[in-house]
């Protein structure tokens, strides 16, 4: 994983530093997001986690012009869904909570709510606080009062239709009662008790012992079993089986909190939502509470931090939500979380143990990171080995050494990160560790360029390294998602020399024959290994047609991450054209190079790497080759929506007097417009309020159509 925290306050990050440290950050949180979500395997603590987060964000917050379209502040955390299961679309997003870690934090969340609605100080704002169990979100959808439809969380947009597993709980209610809506989804947690997981924990770990000793004896074993570390994770792997009976067989509890779309009003206030939902038959949190006002937070918060330890489920925090739902949806969201509620966390568990390694991993673009591997320590109640060091300047600043005592930090989940070495237990004659520079996978010449914080492998594509991450990268489950897959076999398919370039892939068909040669392909497999190779080249020719957003995704080039994708893909609509303005778009000060610079969220250095992919005339011959193969789909093109923004380029200056400048860009953007922030003669509309400046007069000049708020706010239905 990319290293992203730095040693380098914020406030003395210079301009190349920031610009790379994001390009980290939305790396490391987008691989942490596929870890929890869909692999249900997370790779750090939610501490850990927070901390990339909060500093993605005060990064973004000095250089806003470097805020990138894949940052993790716009992009919703979760993972496409996994093989084996249907794709279920939700109707409104299940998108995830920013937090908040003490009362000045809740404060500004208050304050925050109060700005965008244009609210008095004296107006109450009530919330409804509720304790934040560490589960897997499920979305239910109940047509005509009737239970039709379950599925996981999935990338907040498409989730995984577990329907036949949910039906296996027996909370869940299979009809409402009346009176209810047509359609409505309701949202909520499923859980593991503490004591469930410990008798499930020991039980699975009873079965891999007994395993391994037949395994020993030459017998004949089954399937792996897996030993979930904490209940998070079992409660997700009992959920997500493919088998339902195994899931109806696993101790699952189900509590429901929230509504997703719904085709008629349930409840004014969400309290009066919950109220409803128990009436309906849902187990609702008992110890969820109605707050007069804000200030009621702080002391719900210790009361619940003091019987944390005593409930029978784990909690990481708890949820407070305004509980007036016409402000909620005012409000809306901002990019990956809703602007009415948060998650105030309890702090970090810890624990001490001994550094035994420090690993040098080669990610897809070259980037040394390292590992810490430690000896194993029960922290929380998860016992963990791992844990990532970041870069070179966190192990100098930390001064962490090979045979240290060390500090750990875990938040709930299974990686923590290394707070503190405990000097006084330092073995003698102990060494600070020596940064390889060179790469371990490849011998090549590991630097680190002036200004930057990662050191990487000039090996390029003769690093084996980069050329196996770039292509598992390429056929994973948010990119061209090739189903069959893994890293195993991508490994073998490289080493046999039948994949070197993502094309490759899509010619496997004439080496079928010399595939189930191969042992657990064909060779010794009992037919097993001839389904393996149908079923693998099966999946390929049906990934010959995907989105255009994941194929630019699944390029790999270095700063475009997922929601920077679909923000390219929705911008030149087709391939030809995409590629056609990027070659254009080397040319610095071009007209091809200033559109590109227009899109709200592309900033210089993304230009820059863009610009510079498509200079290099190898990876034109390998986009070319890759062409050939494979047929995107051109993106939805906005323009021919009703709406009189869609595919519109929108600015906003000047002081709204009706409503703040975050609600009408928020607007804006549901009518399918693309906001940015400097006029240019892409734009289309400019909507001039109070006292507005140079954005104003640019428009003038350029002869550009301009709107007062009336004028705006009458084209966008609001009166």
């Amino acid at each position: 994983m990319t290293a992203p925290l730095r040693s380098i306050p914020v406030d003395a990050l210079t301009e190349a530093q920031a610009a790379e440290e994001l390009a980290a950050l939305a790396e490391a949180i987008e691989t942490a997001d596929i870890a929890y979500h869909q692999n249900d395997a997370p790779v750090m603590t939610d501490a850990e986690y927070d901390a990339l987060r909060r500093r993605n964000t005060a990064i973004e917050a000095r250089f806003p012009a470097l805020k990138r379209a894949d940052s993790p502040s716009e992009a919703p955390p979760g993972a496409a869904p996994a093989a084996g299961f249907a794709k279920f679309r939700h109707g409104t997003p299940m998108l995830s909570l920013d937090n908040a870690f003490s009362p000045e934090d809740f404060a500004e969340f208050a304050k925050s709510i109060r700005r965008f609605l244009k609210l008095p100080p004296e107006e109450v704002l009530a919330f409804v606080a509720e304790p934040k169990i560490d589960g897997l979100s499920v979305n239910l959808l109940y047509e005509k009062g009737v239970f039709v439809r379950g599925a996981t969380r999935g990338d907040g947009t498409v989730g995984e239709d577990i329907t036949r597993n949910l039906e296996t709980l027996e909370e869940l209610p299979r009809r409402l009662p009346e009176p209810f809506p047509d359609a409505i989804e309701i949202r909520g947690e499923v859980f593991m008790t503490k004591a469930d997981f410990l008798a499930f924990h020991a039980e699975q770990t009873r079965l891999h012992e007994e395993r391994e000793r037949r395994r020993e004896r030459g017998e004949k074993v089954g399937e792996a079993v897996r030993i979930p570390v904490n209940p998070r994770n079992a409660a997700a792997g009992s959920l997500r089986q493919l088998n339902p009976e195994v899931t109806a067989r696993r101790p699952l509890k189900l509590l429901a909190y929230a509504q997703g779309e719904s085709s008629s009003p349930v409840a004014d206030t969400h309290s009066a939502y919950l109220d409803q939902l128990r009436a309906w038959g849902f187990p609702v949190n008992p110890l969820s509470r109605a707050l007069p006002d804000e200030t009621a937070a702080e002391a719900f918060q210790a009361e619940m931090a003091a019987r944390r330890a005593g409930l029978a489920y784990d909690i990481d925090g708890v949820v407070y939500k305004l509980d007036r739902l016409d402000w909620q949806a005012r409000l809306g969201f901002v990019g990956r979380a809703p602007r009415w509620a948060i998650a105030w966390k309890f702090p970090a568990e810890r624990a001490e143990t001994v550094l035994q390694e420090i690993q040098i991993q080669v990610g897809r673009t070259g980037a040394l990171t390292p590992r810490a591997v430690m000896q194993p320590v029960n922290v929380g109640g998860v016992m963990v080995q791992h844990a990532t060091l970041h870069n070179e300047d966190e192990i100098a600043r930390k001064d962490v050494r090979v045979g240290d005592t060390v500090i750990l930090q875990r938040a709930g989940d299974v990686i923590p990160q290394i707070v503190a070495v405990v000097a006084e237990k330092r073995p003698a004659g102990s060494q600070p560790f020596a940064f390889p520079t060179t790469c371990p996978a490849c011998g090549s010449h590991a630097v680190r360029p002036e200004g930057e914080v990662v050191r990487r492998c000039t090996g390029g594509l003769v690093c084996p390294a980069q050329t196996v991450e770039r292509l598992k990268h390429f056929v994973s489950r948010n990119a061209m998602d090739i189903e069959g897959l893994g890293e195993e076999n991508i490994l073998k398919l490289h080493e046999e020399g039948l994949v070197r370039s993502p094309a490759d892939i899509f010619r496997l068909a004439p080496h079928a024959e010399r595939m189930r040669g191969w042992e657990g392909w064909g060779k010794s497999a009992k037919g097993g290994g001839t389904r393996k190779v149908a079923n693998l080249l099966a999946a390929i020719e049906s990934r010959r047609n995907v989105p255009l957003e994941r194929f630019i995704f699944a390029l790999g080039i270095r700063r475009i991450g997922e929601q920077n994708a679909k923000l390219l893909a929705r911008h030149y609509h087709s391939l030809a054209t995409w590629r056609e303005k990027m070659l254009a778009a080397t040319t610095i000060g071009s007209e091809a190079r200033e559109e590109l610079g227009s899109i709200q969220g592309i900033g210089p250095a993304i230009a820059t790497e863009l610009a510079e992919f498509f200079a290099e005339r190898h990876n034109r011959d390998a986009l070319d080759d890759l062409a050939r193969e494979v047929s995107p789909t051109d993106a939805e093109d906005f323009s021919a929506s009703d709406s009189p923004f869609a595919g519109k380029v929108v600015v906003f200056t000047g002081t709204l007097e009706k409503t703040s400048r975050d609600e009408a860009e928020a607007v804006a953007e549901r009518l399918g417009a693309r906001v940015t922030k400097s006029v240019s003669k892409k734009t289309d509309f400019v909507v001039v309020g109070a006292d507005a400046g140079s954005k104003a007069k640019k428009a003038a000049e350029l002869n550009l159509r301009t709107l007062t708020e009336d004028e705006w706010r009458a084209m966008a239905g609001l009166g």
